[in-house]
């Protein structure tokens, strides 16, 4: 929880992971290449004073994730989102079994998604079912742009991401986070392209897709499929960062978005290690749109509450504490 100027702030960090980029696991020079980018922009977007040593930027773990997040960066609850990545890293980039279980000693703290690939076909959709029961499952993280043998991507309206969504409707797994937004070296840009979230959104209309980056830097055909998709949601992993280093670049991100998709789908998140959320939260809950951008209207105590957690909060069905809810009293 967080408090400023009298108003108290209850934080979802809506995407964070828990990884392992070690030199012991990674598969092939692809591994270290994606972590060096990684690295590259959590160094190029940081204020100087949270930059990482490299070496813990490779691995974490555990002990330190629940100290930035819950001691240290003002967040009440936190969504795994993992990348499997396996092309890459012999025991996948997520680190499945330590953040589930890391989740099931803080339930109240953590929510794991897992994730899956329709390149998998049935045994995937086996597999699919097995770790619904397994984990629980409310949402899943999809890279549509990782590698799978000679693949280098699929799309959210081939035919067998069709049948791996039938499932997740069928299974109760309503939230589709999907990675749309800057590329990660070595993978192919155009196959993070938004385009086929239009034709998912229209035909699963029971499910909520959560566009994680909020289609950077394709924000203008995001926001044109999103106006006209109810369940189409923005996140704000990578977008957030912009706050510090190109603050009317994110004025423009955040004014785009309110004006087409107004701040009831709207999700903050660290995107955790790539930063800490304690200085986002502060960053985020003082900012305010430079005066004469006089195309966006200013930002409200009420939308900052929503996007820093209640959105997600109700999402996952998250608890919000009394007092923290949304009253109808809070000022502009």
């Amino acid at each position: 929880m967080y408090e400023k100027d009298g108003e108290r702030y209850f934080i979802v960090d809506a995407h964070i992971a828990l990884w392992d980029a070690r030199p012991a696991n990674q598969r092939n020079i692809h591994g270290k290449q994606f972590i060096d980018c990684f690295y590259d922009y959590h160094r190029n977007l940081s204020p100087e004073s949270e930059l990482w040593p490299y070496e813990d930027y490779l691995y974490y773990g555990r002990e330190r994730l629940m100290r930035d997040l819950f001691e240290n960066g003002h967040v009440d609850h936190a969504i795994f989102q993992p990348a499997r990545l396996s092309e890459f890293y012999h025991t996948g980039f997520g680190q499945t079994e330590e953040a589930f279980a890391l989740a099931q000693a803080h339930p109240d703290k953590l929510t794991y998604n897992h994730n899956w690939d329709p390149r998998y076909g049935e045994e995937g959709l086996a597999q699919l079912r097995r770790d619904a029961e397994r984990f629980g499952l409310k949402g899943v993280k999809l890279y549509t742009a990782e590698w799978h043998g000679d693949s280098r991507g699929y799309k959210l309206d081939d035919p067998w991401t069709y049948r791996y969504l039938d499932a997740c409707q069928e299974l109760g797994i309503t939230n589709i986070h999907v990675h749309k937004g800057p590329t990660i070296r070595p993978l192919d840009r155009d196959s993070f392209d938004v385009a086929d979230v239009d034709k998912v959104a229209t035909d699963f209309t029971e499910l909520n897709f959560i566009v994680e980056h909020c289609g950077l830097p394709r924000l203008e055909d995001f926001c044109w499929i999103a106006t006209q998709e109810p369940n189409v949601h923005a996140g704000l992993a990578v977008a957030m960062p912009f706050i510090h280093t190109r603050p009317r670049y994110f004025a423009q991100i955040i004014g785009e978005l309110l004006y087409w998709l107004d701040e009831d789908r709207i999700q903050f998140s660290s995107d955790y290690a790539l930063w800490t959320p304690k200085w986002l939260v502060e960053r985020f809950v003082d900012f305010q749109i430079p005066e004469d951008m006089t195309e966006y209207t200013p930002l409200t105590v009420a939308q900052k509450k929503k996007i820093l957690g209640l959105n997600a909060a109700r999402m996952y069905d998250i608890a919000v504490p009394a007092g923290l809810e949304l009253a109808d009293s809070v000022p502009a």
